[in-house]
């Protein structure tokens, strides 16, 4: 299918993408807003290359809390961060799983999501991804609107955390069975709990109550849905910002080996925004695209449903955002692994396995306490490509760990008192990496065929055009990838609109 320039502009305009100022007052007042609480915007290319930040920037982040929801941390929402607040560095933070972990010959790489500010999760990246061409066009005003984030997580906690710099009301709207961890720092960070944090029913495969409960929201003319599953602007923040990073990373990985390829990236669908990343990856390095998925709840895989806890990888439908049509394979992952892996992971006794047993080094078994559920989702995907494409040792597979294993530390809790109520020993952790990993195949996975991808595809139009009312041309668009490659100027064209608006707001900072 190929459709004129004309149709894809027209289709961008109507999902969204544009930089028309929509309303001259409301800019006005946003910058009346940011100029008072001194607030500057970074540009996409400063989280792409943070070295192109201004020295004053990064100056003005010595002492101040990386946690703390205060503008100046808006200039650390990339991936060049380290845990105690330092950076930008060279290269992102990031973990090579050895093959005495993984047993696969590829290397298997994942950069660390939890360096990330405030919400120790890359989700904040996208939700600044998906306001801030708002408020470059006037279509968002922090002094009257509420910002509503549909989310099974992260992302709530992101744009919460966002709306938290601007002193505007943000409203969480996530499934009531999510992580403890997860309502703990909304209770914290919300500016009114009771009214601003809003529990669905389910739990990561209830997005579509999620949607239903966000149509009801928005009768109400102050509220402003920012949907990170249809919110294209995610896409191009982690095409232009995450894509780029996870290069760097690959790079410093190869720096010694000039051989390596980039083999794959891999990535949970969860709202596809991360998965746009692959675009980059592939349109740069032919990297084959991955999408992961739960098995429990396998969409993409076979058009299945049902309910998992790989928290983070929000499914039972296909975003509108993700790239359908340049995916090269599905795996889906049991979260009977994944749990399995966090006790691994994070008891006395793992750790021990894993040190004394596989003979791994301690300090990369404490570094695995940087990977969640949905981070080791992805691990064990990466496996499972390598097993099917016969990677070899020039063969790299690039991922991400989306936040750390501190945000399941009441799941883990219950997970062991139900599974291990005698106490999790060594012969439960020689269990469980024997299974999941020594053993090597607990993953399905399918290459996809062009009718493969027209299947999933497909399946989207039942949630985007019958349910949530997008135009028919519109979603169809989207199988050209004319579509999708005909949005990247947005970005640049933002830029530029963020640097006029700083400049209005007087926080312009000298190069």
């Amino acid at each position: 299918m190929t459709i004129e320039n004309t149709d894809i502009a027209k289709a961008h305009a109507s999902l969204g993408l544009t930089t028309e100022v929509a309303d001259q007052g409301v800019y006005d007042r946003t910058v009346d807003r940011f100029r008072e609480r001194n607030i500057a915007l970074p540009t996409f290319a400063e989280l792409a290359d943070p070295s192109t930040i201004p020295a004053a920037r990064i100056e003005a982040l010595a002492g101040l809390d990386r946690n703390e929801p205060d503008a100046r941390n808006l200039f650390r929402v990339h991936w060049f961060g380290r845990l105690d607040g330092s950076g930008p560095h060279a290269v992102p933070d990031y973990i090579e799983l050895p093959s005495e972990l993984t047993g696969v010959e590829a290397r298997i790489v994942l950069a660390f999501g939890n360096r990330f500010p405030m919400i120790k999760a890359h989700k904040v990246l996208a939700a600044y991804a998906c306001l801030v061409p708002r408020l470059v066009t006037g279509r968002f005003d922090p002094t009257v609107n509420r910002a509503v984030w549909p989310s099974t997580g992260n992302y709530a906690r992101g744009g919460i955390a966002i709306s938290r710099i601007m002193a505007c009301r943000g409203v969480a709207v996530l499934p009531e069975g999510m992580s403890k961890a997860r309502f703990d720092w909304l209770d914290k960070w919300t500016l009114d709990p009771a009214k601003d944090i809003i529990r669905t029913p389910g739990t990561e495969s209830n997005v579509k109550e999620i949607y239903d409960t966000c149509n009801e929201l928005e009768k109400d003319p102050e509220i402003e849905i920012l949907n990170q599953f249809s919110e294209f602007a995610n896409y191009l923040g982690h095409f232009s910002v995450t894509g780029p990073a996870l290069e760097k990373v690959f790079l410093d990985a190869t720096s010694t080996t000039p051989g390596a390829r980039l083999a794959a990236y891999v990535s949970a669908s969860g709202s596809g925004g991360t998965l746009a990343a692959g675009d980059y990856l592939k349109a740069n390095h032919g990297a084959r695209i991955v999408a992961v998925e739960a098995l429990e709840c396998p969409t993409l895989l076979e058009n299945g449903f049902g309910d998992h806890n790989i928290q983070g990888i929000g499914d039972k439908h296909v975003p509108l955002i993700h790239n359908v049509m340049n995916t090269d394979d599905i795996v889906a992952v049991s979260d009977r692994s994944t749990d399995a892996l966090d006790a691994l992971f994070n008891t006395p006794a793992g750790k021990a396995h894993l040190t004394d047993k596989v003979g791994l080094a301690p300090e990369l078994v404490a570094a695995l306490h940087d990977m969640g559920y949905s981070s080791s989702c992805n691990a064990l995907a990466a496996i499972k490509i390598a097993k099917e494409h016969n990677l070899g040792r020039d063969d790299v597979i690039v991922s991400v760990a989306t936040d750390g294993a501190e945000m399941y530390d009441a799941e883990r809790d219950t997970y062991l008192a139900t599974h291990h109520p005698d106490g999790y020993d060594a012969v439960a952790a020689a269990f469980d990496f024997g299974r999941e990993l020594a053993a090597g195949d607990t993953a399905k996975h399918l290459e996809l065929t062009q009718a493969d991808r027209r299947r999933i595809f497909n399946l989207g139009y039942f949630t985007w055009v019958e349910q949530q009312g997008t135009d028919f041309n519109d979603f169809t668009a989207r199988a050209d990838q004319g579509f999708w490659k005909g949005m990247h100027h947005f970005v640049a064209d933002w830029d530029e609109q963020i640097r006029e608006f700083n400049a209005r707001t007087g926080t312009r900072a000298d190069d």
